[in-house]
């Protein structure tokens, strides 16, 4: 006869979370590294009283985490993922209703970004015996519709528990996405509240420890041989590093290859830190926020080799940046999806550090020509100088946002982890941060979501201390995106967790403020500035009288308020020194100008202008798009795209 104990599906659900274990080769942890909740009527007396009870029976085997914000709970959780390689994440726990719906963009984010976090949103009675309660979406054409429906577009995995013998399937398949390398994502099971309190004989085979290999795929034989012939025959090619490269932990097998060879390697923003800035045969992030050697050689490139990328519009540039006519895709991914990606004939399904294993022992005897090596550092010389100059301290009392990196990048050390996500910090840190160490470059980019940075941070710094590392971690926030969502720093406090939070006052939208500049909108609505009855607009030049800094103070941190003087980068160095030397929290606000742009990348990103219009400023700025446009490529062929209707040999 099977043993079993009598629990509710609330109680055996948190317990069978305490007992995965994701192993790794030699490296074993705990899947679900605890629970970041907030309660309602939804989840208290079903998730909440099992996580209540499991406290009292043994704390540290599923710790909570109090949180302020139900989408912070996911960019946390998120936060810690990249920084444990996806290898452990957090439970989120939300109550019914506005409670779950506040998840959805997080979801979006996790899944955007192939990382794992689990959401345990609630839903309305499965009875359907109190209909409507509280907090309940009715749909009169659809009475089973719920919030928790929302979450099945931006999740990986979705499934409601609607009888308590449903949840040991449930649990399972999610737990098998959750660690799949080529599936992971939002995995959201939907609890409905009077379910999680229901009681079940649960086996206890179900609550025992449990492993979840990760699967580490060798290249095929055939593809591999493909792919090595292909490069052989290169006479420029170029390795583009994305995030698969650091979750797969082959940053150093990267280096082997390029070393080897003397291929160079850009980075997309989730592969930041797959090669340190000063080595030699690094050019810098590549495409749309890239630096100037990265696109030129990949304008030239015959051969590109994606390693773990998925080929955002941000990395090619909107389908601009490679533009030999006869361009050769090799792509590198676990997941097949991302493989095929540009119309590849040669995938290599499988992960990224063994075939970079595999690739360094083909191309033993193989490595570019002189011609192309001389080229390599001539553009890696180039753009280096570009970003020094920079860095310079202008002296002006409003400095510009590329002073303030360099200010940080020279106060901070070589393994301090940076962190951004929106606005136009990704862009520039993309262009001119110079990382040092494979954790030390956190810029979510993917969904690239107004909010991400202060939650993401507590939840990178979540993930350092959990491995015994106590590295500073830097979140570097525009003002737009500190007002989005700052609540997690009342988590940092109450937990005496220490993040350093930089805020770049710029009063307004500095990113779309300068994009409303290119498409001839005049920086419309992206101003922070009084309303002008006269003009009925925000237009003006009355900024608001919002003090973010005394904010930061109401919610317990440490702040430091850099003055607008000449010697404000000086000062900004000052402060980061002090950050570093506490063991609190601290908030160093800083004012910029907007209008001083980072140095172009000649990268492009393709933000359609509108094709007729009574502005001037609109129809030059379309003639410009016009322009750049025709260099897209299409996905077969070599035709220029048209920016109406088709021409022959273009894709329709």
């Amino acid at each position: 006869m099977t043993a079993t104990r009598r629990m509710t599906v609330g109680q055996a659900l948190i317990e069978f979370l305490a007992h995965q274990w994701t192993v790794d080769g030699e490296h074993r942890e705990r899947t679900i590294a605890g629970a970041l909740g907030i309660f309602g009527h939804g989840n208290v007396a079903g998730v909440g009283q099992a996580l209540a009870q499991l406290h009292a029976e043994d704390p540290v085997l599923m710790p909570y985490r109090q949180a302020r914000n139900e989408q912070a709970m996911v960019h946390q959780a998120v936060g810690y993922s990249r920084m444990h390689r996806r290898r452990g994440t957090f439970a989120c726990v939300a109550s019914v209703g506005p409670g779950a719906a506040n998840m959805i963009t997080g979801a979006a984010l996790a899944t955007s970004n192939r990382l794992p976090a689990l959401l345990l949103p609630s839903d309305t009675f499965a009875t359907r015996t109190s209909d409507p309660v509280l907090q309940q979406l009715e749909h009169p054409h659809d009475p089973g519709l719920q919030v928790t429906d929302a979450f099945r577009p931006v999740s990986r995995f979705f499934d409601r528990v609607q009888r308590p013998e449903q949840l040991y399937s449930i649990a399972l398949g999610a737990m098998r996405v959750l660690t799949d390398p080529a599936e992971t994502g939002a995995v959201t099971i939907a609890l409905p509240e009077d379910v999680q309190a229901e009681a079940l004989d649960v086996p206890l085979e179900f609550l025992q420890d449990r492993e979840w290999h990760l699967r580490r795929p060798q290249p095929e034989s055939g593809p591999l041989s493909r792919a090595v012939e292909a490069v052989r025959a290169a006479r420029r090619p170029l390795i583009v590093a994305g995030g698969g490269v650091l979750y797969s932990g082959a940053e150093d097998r990267l280096r082997e290859l390029a070393e080897a060879t003397g291929i160079p390697v850009a980075t997309s923003q989730a592969g930041g830190g797959a090669l340190n800035w000063d080595h030699p045969q690094y050019v810098g992030g590549i495409g749309a926020t890239g630096s100037t050697a990265a696109n030129r050689l990949a304008a030239e490139a015959d051969v590109i080799i994606g390693v773990g990328t998925r080929y955002s519009d941000f990395t090619t540039g909107s389908r601009t940046a490679f533009q030999h006519p006869d361009a050769v895709f090799v792509n590198v991914n676990i997941a097949s999806f991302d493989a095929y990606k540009h119309g590849t004939q040669l995938p290599v399904i499988a992960d990224a550090r063994e075939t970079l294993i595999a690739l360094r022992a083909a191309l033993a005897d193989w490595q570019v020509d002189a011609e192309h090596s001389q080229a390599i550092a001539r553009e890696k010389a180039g753009w280096d100088a570009v970003v020094d100059e920079a860095f310079a301290p202008s002296g002006l009392a409003l400095p510009g946002q590329a002073e303030i990196i360099g200010a940080v990048q020279a106060a901070s050390a070589p393994e301090d982890v940076i962190v951004q996500a929106a606005g136009s910090l990704p862009g520039d840190l993309h262009k001119l941060w110079r990382v040092r160490d494979p954790l030390g470059y956190h810029v979510e980019y993917a969904f690239s979501c107004m909010g991400y940075e202060i939650a993401g941070g507590l939840g990178a710094k979540r993930g350092l201390l959990a491995d015994g590392d106590d590295r500073d971690v830097i979140v570097m926030v525009g003002d737009g995106s500190y007002l989005m969502l700052s609540t997690e720093l009342v988590t940092a406090v109450a937990e005496g967790i220490k993040i350093i939070v930089i805020l770049v006052q710029n009063h307004g939208f500095a990113s779309i403020g300068h994009l409303s500049e290119t498409v001839g909108s005049g920086r419309f609505g992206t101003k922070y500035r009084m309303y002008d009855d006269r003009t009925a607009d925000f237009q003006g030049d009355q900024v608001l009288p919002v003090d973010l800094a005394m904010n930061a103070r109401s919610y317990g941190l440490d702040v430091i308020e850099i003055a607008p003087t000449p010697s404000a980068i000086a000062d900004l160095g000052e402060a980061i020194a002090r950050a570093k030397a506490s063991e609190r929290s601290t908030f160093i606000h800083i004012n910029s100008d907007p209008l001083r742009y980072a140095p172009d990348g000649e990268g492009w990103w393709d933000v359609p202008v509108a094709e007729v219009s009574q502005l001037e400023s609109t129809q030059q700025s379309r003639a410009e798009y016009e322009n750049q446009v025709a260099a897209q490529r299409p996905l077969l062929g070599t035709t220029g795209a048209t920016t109406s209707g088709t021409s022959e040999g273009a894709r329709p």
